[in-house]
């Protein structure tokens, strides 16, 4: 079964995505709202098969850029996908459309496309 990283500063959002996540086929969701606790959840962070990164969790604070490479830096070895309620101008979402097997979405995200992500990362398809 397939466990979801949730990186998101807004806890309500970071719910319903965990929430919408489960409903979609996830076996589990483990939920972060900054890059500290990401790393504090190393372990349950590291052995997740998808991860949804907000890219923007704040002014003066570690982004979902550096969450994704802390993540690769310490193996993690599943799908990375970004979002972002930001335009494609933004700095951080262009670094971010820049990395190569990322996909980056745009907030909010639908439903069915969460569905399609897990079912897609569940069965190791889809595009990077």
């Amino acid at each position: 079964m397939l466990r979801v990283l949730v990186l998101e500063d807004d806890a309500d959002l970071r719910s319903i995505l965990c929430e919408l996540l489960s409903l979609s086929g996830a076996e589990a969701c483990v939920g972060a709202g900054s890059v500290e606790e990401l790393q504090r959840r190393r372990v349950e962070a590291l052995g997740c098969g998808l991860a949804l990164l907000d890219i923007n969790l704040g002014a003066g604070v570690p982004s979902g850029l550096d969450a994704y490479r802390w993540l690769k830096d310490n193996g993690f070895a599943g799908r990375t996908v970004f979002l972002t309620g930001h335009a494609r101008s933004h700095p951080l979402v262009r670094e971010a459309l820049e990395l190569t097997h990322v996909q980056v979405l745009s907030k909010p995200i639908e439903s069915k496309v969460l569905l399609a992500l897990v079912r897609d990362a569940a069965h190791g398809t889809g595009t990077a």
